[in-house]
């Protein structure tokens, strides 16, 4: 049996699933200001109801835990708990006329700190070298990190994807000179793309040490609950990562909340291809749900104002949700949050929310309905008819063909959702699939293993198939050793970019597999 976890900025919600995926028992509660007690009292909550029902005799039947956490997200959005954070380029003497953190938020390039070293290195695009590493160099730079107390480095490569050897051997450098420093290496986010690659990895330098103490908390917080199954954390494609290696790659866990709301809508539905509107208490996501997993996003997306280039889904989200505050005919984008219990009117507090509308108008029967008894039921109607419209454009935004698409609605804010979207064709009535209040839970419950490569090749005549071979065998080679299971691992996306601007027949390769997860690598068998 394992136990999914997922925080919204509302709610914090828990299912226990059996070993072929059923689930047994489900809770939700108030997300919490520290988001770790929460977790506990989730846990808590769903262990006492699963075994209320009969779910579970003993916490050791549990193989694992996984969560999907809104701590990474929040650190950066919030300028809050980041290392100051120094970068490192192996460049010159190209990309002299972009430095590090060009175009980053002025605010948050100062909490991260705006030191940054441009030195020779770097690779053209088919692994020759750029400019030749220089040991000294790099010496000069440590020495400067440690008189400033930087315990933080990011190192970035031009096509670091296609060699990292001179990342690696500036890494080990900069820890013989300086040993407690935490490094990341842009190589390690495979992706081709200097500036978005790098702010990357200086985002994930940055939360390093916050990596570390989560991973702690969260581990306690289940210790604390008597569980002694491996922890794992939801990453943003719909895959998991061990405790290990989220304390070293924290910005893998970005968006990984939608991605567990769309990957579990299409779970429970038993679809592979749909469009899924997930409402929480604060926002609304749109995304598509292709061959099981979401659509990614393009090649660049941003975070808190930073170009990054790292895998996103491709989400559309509207300042729609339960505890969206109402003014009049307007509503949003600013919420009540995780105080909905408190503040909202139908629980006895002073704030009118898109919650008491639909208490209002009958969609929901929450709180005490004598509460918004005053209310004027047309307006309460007009306004969640705005939503309804809303929320059709943004599902007639996302799709990318006028082909019959089933829509999915998940999420504890879902029943603000009309049964029927107005205006579009090709979607019919909206399916709110069984347990659609804890889809995301349930979809970091059944998150898989994944490996991933990215990189500029050269296709000589003849050598396509050998090629994509390689690249795909590496990829599967990266999911084995993340912890999947080798006779379950599957390559599910593979995409091929011509550069016809490079000479030699150069191509940019992505390959992903996937494969479930090894439950007996982590000490535990499953139940």
């Amino acid at each position: 049996m394992r136990i999914g976890i997922d925080v919204g900025g509302t709610n914090t919600d828990a299912v226990l699933l059996s070993g072929d995926n059923r689930l047994l028992a489900s809770v939700k509660t108030p997300t919490t200001p520290d988001v770790t007690d929460g977790v506990a009292w989730a846990v808590t909550d769903l262990l006492a109801a699963a075994a209320a029902s009969g779910a579970i005799e003993r916490i050791s039947d549990l193989s694992a835990v996984m969560i999907g956490t809104t701590h990474f997200t929040n650190a950066i959005v919030q300028q809050r708990g980041l290392t100051p954070t120094a970068v490192v380029r192996l460049a010159l003497p190209a990309t002299g006329a972009l430095p590090p953190l060009t175009g980053w938020p002025p605010v948050l390039r100062a909490a991260i700190g705006k030191k940054h070293y441009l030195v020779h290195g770097g690779y053209e695009y088919d692994g020759t070298e750029l400019a030749t590493l220089d040991p000294d160099e790099i010496k000069r730079v440590a020495a400067d990190v440690a008189e400033r107390g930087l315990r933080s480095v990011a190192i970035s490569s031009v096509f670091a994807p296609v060699n990292s050897e001179m990342e690696l051997r500036a890494a080990e450098i900069l820890r013989a000179e300086v040993p407690d420093l935490r490094i990341s290496c842009s190589h390690d986010f495979g992706r081709v793309g200097l500036l978005e690659r790098e702010n990357a990895t200086v985002l994930n330098a940055a939360l390093i040490e916050l990596a570390g103490q989560i991973s702690d908390a969260l581990t306690s917080a289940l210790r604390g609950a008597g569980i002694t199954a491996p922890l794992l954390l939801s990453q943003n494609d719909g895959t998991v990562m061990d405790v290990e290696y989220a304390r070293r790659f924290p910005v893998a866990t970005f968006a990984s909340g939608p991605t567990n709301s769309m990957r579990g809508a299409a779970f429970l539905a038993g679809l592979s291809d749909c469009a899924v509107v997930d409402v929480g208490g604060t926002t609304a996501d749109v995304g598509v749900v292709a061959a099981g997993f979401p659509r990614e996003a393009g090649a660049v997306t941003e975070l808190a104002g930073v170009r990054t280039n790292f895998r996103m889904p491709d989400l559309l989200s509207l300042g729609i949700g339960g505890g969206s505050l109402v003014r009049g005919d307007d509503f949003g984008p600013d919420s009540v949050g995780y105080e909905l219990t408190e503040r909202a009117l139908v629980f006895g507090g002073n704030d009118l929310t898109l919650t008491d509308l639909a208490v209002a108008a009958g969609m929901v029967d929450l709180g005490d309905p004598a509460l918004v008894g005053h209310l004027d039921k047309s307006q309460a109607a007009a306004v969640l008819e705005t939503v309804g419209e809303r929320i059709a454009e943004a599902v007639d935004r996302m799709r990318t063909s006028p082909d019959p698409l089933p829509v999915l609605v998940v999420g504890g804010g879902s029943v603000l959702v009309p049964d029927v979207l107005p205006g579009l064709d090709g979607v019919g009535d909206i399916v709110r699939p069984e347990n659609f209040a804890v889809a995301n839970a349930v979809g970091a419950a059944i998150a898989e293993v994944g490996g991933e490569v990215d990189r500029v090749v050269r296709v000589g005549e003849g050598k396509r198939d050998k090629v994509l071979e390689d690249v795909k065998l590496e990829a599967i080679e990266r999911a084995e050793s993340a912890g999947a299971l080798p006779d379950s691992i599957r390559v599910v996306d593979v995409e091929e970019v011509p550069l016809a601007y490079v000479p030699g027949g150069a191509v940019r390769v992505r390959v992903k597999a996937i494969g479930q997860l090894d439950l007996r690598r982590l000490g535990a068998g499953d139940a």
